[in-house]
């Protein structure tokens, strides 16, 4: 079907537009990420959504056609792929998902970030791996038990970066910024995504996603976009073994004033300094990225063994939802 027809759909404002099946959903975003589209017709998508916003269906369906032309790595064997999307960079705080990544790494799992720049000014994860000896992928291949990868997603899909980049036209996010944080980049169902958002109104959109594609994932308010947990707060926390809810972490009010060593430059070589300080041992893990990699050892335990029963180790609290 023509995307117009699916343009007039979702574009009659946040009051008259109708949200799309998951298979329309699928075919319209199969037709941006191909390019076979116009430039005109991608940007009256991506402000009809933006206006219309994301249903747990359409973002399936959204998936199911990314899926379908990713590159996909060989699927994990042993240790589930621990994948950690990374879009937003140093803002105010430093950037410490290099940090979350070589943390899981050291425990064995197979740790895979993807990411590209999104922000000409930021300093980003890829940019501190690198300068931590961590060259990116130049093609697609498994990652082993214990080692931290990661890879462009112009390696992934280029078509999912160029929709990417439609933002630094229209100055907008649009469904693309959505997908990268739920995107599973290996074949087969043994990967662990590791996911943030930014206001609690994704909170549940993004919850019914991970249910209705029935995903083991970990979601929490990550910092400042990033999926690396805020270090001067205790955030809620919540695990996914395919699809089902596992509440981990309960939110508690307050922000920590002083984390020891965290640098209030963020730029590159401050950045680099403490993450290589902290993985040495002469600065303290803080604390709340300390408990996001046990979350993330337990998740990877029930996914390994599902019948087992949940650890009280490290939580605030393990209550199952229904």
């Amino acid at each position: 079907m023509g995307i117009s027809h699916y343009i007039k759909e979702i574009g009659r404002g946040a009051r008259g537009a109708k949200p799309l099946a998951r298979e329309h959903a699928r075919d319209l975003f199969g037709q941006v990420l191909d390019g076979t589209v116009t430039d005109l017709e991608v940007g009256a998508f991506c402000l009809a959504m933006r206006i219309k916003g994301e249903t747990p269906e359409e973002l399936g369906g959204f998936l199911d056609a990314t899926h379908e032309r990713l590159a996909r790595l060989p699927a994990a064997q042993g240790q589930p792929l621990v994948v950690i999307p990374s879009y937003n960079g140093a803002r105010k705080l430093p950037v410490l998902t290099p940090l979350l990544a070589q943390l899981l790494g050291r425990e064995g799992l197979p740790v895979l970030l993807h990411g590209s720049q999104t922000e000409a000014r930021r300093v980003t994860a890829a940019s501190v791996l690198e300068a931590l000896g961590v060259a990116p992928l130049t093609s697609v291949r498994a990652v082993a038990e214990g080692e931290v990868a990661h890879v462009s997603t112009e390696l992934l899909l280029p078509g999912l970066k160029r929709l990417l980049d439609v933002r630094q036209v229209v100055g907008l996010r649009n469904p693309g910024h959505s997908v990268v944080k739920l995107m599973l980049p290996a074949q087969g169902t043994n990967q662990l995504l590791i996911s943030s958002y930014t206001h609690p109104a994704y909170a549940e959109s993004m919850a019914e996603t991970f249910a209705l594609m029935q995903m083991n994932a970990l979601l929490s308010r990550g910092l400042e976009g990033e999926s690396v947990a805020d270090p001067r707060r205790t955030a809620q926390v919540d695990g996914f073994i395919e699809g089902r809810r596992i509440e981990l972490q309960a939110q508690q009010a307050g922000t920590q004033s002083d984390v020891p060593g965290l640098p209030e430059a963020i730029d590159l070589d401050s950045t680099v300094d403490y993450t290589r300080r902290v993985l040495e041992g002469a600065l303290p893990v803080p604390e709340a990225i300390s408990r996001q990699v046990g979350h993330v050892l337990e998740l990877a335990r029930l996914m390994r063994f599902p019948s087992s029963p949940i650890s009280s180790h490290d939580k605030t609290s393990a209550t199952q939802a229904a």
